[in-house]
């Protein structure tokens, strides 16, 4: 299926059922835009999000894979040429954290953050690159954390995640050099403390969540609309110069 040539961009979407990927898709909808918004598999919250985008005038459609499962990158990315005809964005969302220590990981704990996070976001560009050199306007997203930068003590507790997302923020810099001449942008976000919507999803608990709010110099937790603004600025055309960089979102946590 061929674009109309009133479509201005096809945005890829994962992890986009809640959170931060579901506020980036309502943030970035609109009628001249069509999205595929990826989750591991169906759920209330995603055909949530998906409503809200249609509502916007956005034409939605949904893919669903493990992003740590070999072939699931190249699978969304054809989803997005079949369904569109092109890719211009990609918003790389999907992602969990694991906050056992050195001494507490194994190897399968280990591997497990490693293959979804960076093995995932790999398979991801790799899988995309070429479309998104061939788009007018290139845009590549990652979403990072404040666990790749803060180590003081009480927060230091994601050893296997502060891996996977430094090693996120080391492709996105490479890859935006190896884009830069086709005008494709490649950036991270860093987002500190975000408010869950269910608490029961989150990999710290109540006493922990209190305790950060003392570290932030904000004396607030992050919303993830406030992330999905950055990373709307960065989808756009105002952010055509800015490349290679990673945007701390973190009320001043990383200070």
């Amino acid at each position: 299926m061929n674009p109309s040539p009133s479509v201005q961009r096809v945005i890829l979407i994962t992890g986009a059922a809640r959170g931060i990927g579901a506020a980036t898709a309502k943030t970035v909808a609109a009628a001249d835009t069509r999205m595929v918004l990826h989750a591991r598999a169906d759920s209330p919250e995603l055909q949530q999000a998906v409503a809200a985008c249609r509502e916007r005038g956005a034409h939605c459609v949904t893919a669903f894979g493990d992003l740590a499962d070999t072939g699931t990158a190249a699978a969304l990315r054809d989803v997005a040429l079949n369904s569109y005809g092109r890719l211009d964005a990609l918003v790389a969302n999907a992602g969990f954290a694991d906050r056992k220590r050195i001494g507490e990981l194994n190897t399968q704990d280990w591997s497990r953050s490693i293959d979804a996070l960076l093995g995932g976001f790999f398979q991801l560009v790799t899988a995309c690159k070429d479309a998104l050199q061939q788009a007018p306007a290139g845009r590549v997203v990652a979403v990072s954390s404040f666990v790749a930068h803060v180590y003081r003590l009480g927060e230091s507790g994601f050893p296997a995640s502060a891996a996977a997302k430094a090693g996120i923020e080391a492709l996105v810099k490479s890859l935006a050099v190896q884009l830069a001449q086709s005008g494709a942008t490649v950036n991270a976000v860093a987002p500190g403390y975000v408010q869950k919507s269910d608490p029961n999803k989150s990999a710290i608990d109540p006493a922990a969540w209190a305790a950060a709010l003392e570290r932030i110099p904000m004396q607030r937790l992050g919303q993830p609309q406030e992330i999905a603004n950055v990373i709307g600025f960065l989808l756009s055309p105002a952010a055509s110069y800015v490349t290679g960089q990673v945007w701390h979102i973190d009320g001043g946590l990383t200070l």
